[in-house]
């Protein structure tokens, strides 16, 4: 294992060559290696000329530079791109912290319990410097201030000291070029929901004498950004795919909709195809026996872990729709497989269907939401990575090829409609704006009201495949309402004995049938739904 020690530098030659000395000396656990990333942010003291010697002497040192000052965060931003290690430690080069307590910072992600540790100055460290009273309070204020947006009970948000594992540093985007950089991690961290510890840590704060940079405009600054990635959802490097679409779709209101959409229609044990990082799993598993979360993004499968770790009836499993057969599914069988804006992503999707058909029990049901309307297909989808649009048609023929018959069908967000014309053909924006997303989340309770006014098709498609129970109840239904309806109008006949439900069996043999629907329609009764 190896441990990255990135040392963004500033104008601080009075102390930077006893600090990486204390840095290359500090104890680490056994068998772990380290290595250094300097980076000079545009030094004009005659720090460089001590980096470069430094560098050459040790190979552990790799030193870069900027050539305009650009500030702590733009310094952090260049040294994680060049780490190499396991786990990444943020170290100021002005010997505020000391390196000996790396072991510490380290112990909560080396036993697994932690993606990311924070030191904190204000528990119960061996040794802090006692400073100045309205310091203490600001820092305690902007601490305050990221809790309550972030909903984290941190005690010191500011720390120059927090550790991560390196994949997971890399895959979270840094904006910010100053010291904002401290909000911006915590945020960001809090909406990943990475496992945050905490660690006490000993700290000898230099006053502004003694050249300490952080002012009160920083601390003005630093609400800016809480507010900011607060309300963006700025989360991964690389926007990719369902990855944008997670931070674009995570409307909590929205979301509850589909699930009490799909929910009555959950069996047992459940898979879940492409589970992202549990927007729908979290909603719907309550209640499972078993529930399979299946995805393939490497982020996406630690946040899933992450995210149940102590929940028994959840299993998180790597599969990729795209290679369907090169990682084989779990031996039993489901009693519904969800497959939720999934197949809209792929080039062969009749492929990833016919290995869900395999993954199903006897009568089980599949359910499917994908976005409908070719002729909405625009710069939206393109920045989400959609290959298409689907046609009601062409989606349940492609179905039927699979083997999957007698299904239901709903028009989902008809309100959302006009906004994605908007913004993906007539704008030609690659997404739609934060606020309108809020707007529209906060008002789902009436869109879903009045979907039944809206003349036109919905955005999305939901289908799934109807149960012999649902059947009966609704045969009983159509009975009822025919026998009402002749007895309160005496000009009517009345309808003959209705046919027994096992006769519109689902098929259950490779032999083909009549078509339920069909055959069905010549001995029920005609009766009108409402």
């Amino acid at each position: 294992m190896k441990l990255s020690i990135l040392v963004p530098v500033y104008n601080e030659r009075t102390v930077v060559e006893r600090c990486l000395a204390a840095v290359l000396a500090a104890p680490l656990p056994e068998s772990m290696e380290r290595e250094v990333i300097l980076v000079d942010d545009c030094s004009t003291d005659g720090t460089p000329a001590i980096l470069e010697r430094l560098a050459a002497s040790d190979p552990r040192i790799r030193l870069f530079r900027h050539e305009l000052n650009q500030g702590k965060g733009a310094a952090v931003r260049t040294a994680i791109e060049h780490a190499g290690g396991d786990f990444a430690i943020i170290q100021d080069a002005d010997l505020e912290y000391d390196p000996a307590e790396y072991s510490r910072l380290l112990r909560p992600l080396l036993d697994g319990h932690a993606d990311a540790v924070f030191g904190s100055r204000y528990l119960a460290g061996e040794r802090t410097r006692v400073l100045p009273f309205w310091h203490s309070k600001i820092n305690a204020f902007l601490t305050l201030v990221s809790n309550m947006f972030s909903n984290l009970h941190l005690t010191d948000m500011e720390t120059c000291y927090k550790v991560f594992r390196t994949d997971l540093l890399k895959s979270i985007p840094i904006r910010s070029d100053r010291f904002g950089i401290e909000p911006e991690l915590t945020m960001k961290c809090a909406k990943r929901k990475l496992r945050i510890y905490e660690v006490p840590i000993s700290y000898h704060g230099r006053t502004y004498e003694e050249g300490k940079k952080i002012g009160w405009k920083d601390g003005l600054k630093a609400l800016v950004v809480i507010l900011r990635f607060w309300l963006i959802d700025d989360l991964y490097a690389q926007p990719y795919g369902r990855g944008f679409l997670n931070n674009m779709s995570g409307t909590p209101q929205y979301l509850s909709w589909i699930a009490r959409l799909i929910r009555p229609y959950l069996g047992d044990a459940v898979l879940e195809i492409g589970a992202g990082i549990g927007h729908f799993s979290a909603r719907l598993m309550a209640r499972r026996l078993r529930y399979v979360a299946a995805e393939k993004d490497p982020l996406y499968l630690h946040a899933l872990r992450n995210r149940f770790l102590r929940t028994p009836n959840v299993e998180v499993q790597r599969f990729d729709p795209d290679h369907p057969v090169a990682e084989p599914l779990p031996s039993e069988a489901f009693g519904t497989v969800l497959c939720l804006n999934v197949i809209e992503y792929l080039e062969h999707p009749r492929e990833l269907l016919g290995i869900l058909r395999g993954a199903l029990q006897p009568g089980g049901d599949l359910i499917v939401l994908v976005p409908q309307g070719p002729g909405l297909f625009g710069t939206v989808d393109r920045a989400l990575g959609h290959k298409r649009r689907y046609r009601r048609a062409e989606l349940q023929r492609m179905l039927e090829d699979r083997g999957f018959e007698v299904r239901q069908v709903h028009q989902l967000n008809k309100a959302g409609k006009p906004s994605w014309w908007l913004f993906g053909k007539l704008l030609r924006r690659r997404h739609i704006n934060k606020f309108t997303l809020k707007l529209f989340d906060k008002t789902v309770w009436v869109w879903r009201r009045l979907e039944w006014l809206l003349p036109w098709s919905g955005l999305s498609l939901v289908w799934w495949r109807e149960s012999e129970a649902e059947r009966c109840a609704r045969w009983r239904w159509i009975t009822r309402r025919a026998v009402w309806s002749n007895e309160t109008c005496p000009s009517r006949t009345r309808p003959a004995r209705a046919k027994s439900c096992s006769g519109y069996t689902r098929r259950a043999s490779a032999e083909p049938t009549a078509n339920w629907r069909s055959s069905a329609t010549a001995t029920r009764p005609r009766a009108s739904r409402t």
